[in-house]
């Protein structure tokens, strides 16, 4: 089997960046000089991932626009003999990549937003990339999950070690391990509290998942917040079918919140290739 589409749930109303998200996506805030939802669609690409369907909700046309063709910006562009930026236009959206749009009706959870792509997805594996999170790795973290799929033909979970105290923030796994990077998953909770974490492995935004996920979401009831867990869904899972946890490598900046987004920016904005070296001297004139 192999990954052919990857499911971005898109459909969340940003309140934690509140007013910037009042009119505009949370998945389409900047770091840097591209939105969110690109580095994360840019990261299935190089995972060899062609269909990426986004389950998507209202007040988000930013979002299937970015993906759309410009008319307008391009003949422009075009006309002003901008050719790098044309390019750059162009390469938001190879030719060979399918952008699909599936509208979440109501904001029921995770979980709820996987179900809703299961009429595209249908009988294969399938990603699930959380654009808030964002992963950086060489090489991409989800080409290397794509890679231990080829191999282990299993679902996969990406997870790091978070602390003790956060773990009410995660999907909390414990299980054996099998080499220095997968475990083979025996147990999955919804944001424990510290006392009753399995582990101190938290989930980030980054999923493999058979097919089979479609069947255990839907027949569950709600779970952590009266929503449709994608974690439950998991759990459930576990018991049909084995599921791995792969400890990637690579760092996550957790774009969900100000302090993560602001720290992906910075630390984006020292590697970029144009913008680094002007910027760390502008850093270093601070008054710190």
């Amino acid at each position: 089997m192999k990954i052919n589409k990857a499911i971005f749930p898109v459909a969340g109303l940003g309140t934690r960046f509140l007013p910037a998200t009042k009119a505009q996506p949370k998945e389409m805030l900047p770091v840097v000089d591209k939105p969110l939802i690109q580095y994360a669609v840019e990261e299935a690409y190089a995972a060899g991932i062609r269909q990426m369907i986004f389950v998507n909700g209202r007040n988000k046309r930013a979002i299937p626009d970015h993906f759309d063709t410009a008319y307008e910006l391009e003949s422009e562009l075009e006309a002003s003999g901008k050719k790098e930026l044309l390019a750059m236009v162009h390469s938001i959206k190879p030719d060979d990549m399918e952008c699909i749009y599936i509208r979440q009706p109501k904001a029921l959870g995770l979980g709820h937003a996987v179900l809703c792509a299961q009429c595209v997805v249908v009988n294969e594996p399938f990603a699930v990339l959380l654009a808030d999170d964002l992963m950086v790795g060489k090489p991409p973290i989800l080409k290397q999950m794509v890679d231990q799929f080829t191999e282990w033909q299993a679902s996969i979970l990406a997870v790091q070690e978070v602390k003790p105290e956060h773990t009410r923030r995660y999907g909390i796994v414990a299980g054996t391990p099998v080499n220095d990077r997968m475990m083979d998953l025996t147990h999955m909770v919804e944001k424990p509290s510290p006392e009753e974490a399995p582990s101190n492995l938290g989930v980030a935004g980054r999923y493999i998942l058979t097919p089979g996920v479609f069947r255990e979401i839907a027949n569950q009831p709600r779970g952590v917040g009266g929503e449709i867990q994608l974690t439950d869904g998991i759990a459930a899972l576990m018991r049909r079918e084995k599921v791995f946890a792969y400890r990637y490598d690579g760092k996550r900046y957790d774009c969900g919140s100000k302090e993560g987004f602001l720290e992906a920016n910075v630390e984006l904005a020292l590697a970029h290739p144009q913008l680094g070296a002007g910027f760390r001297e502008y850093l270093k004139a601070l008054d710190i």
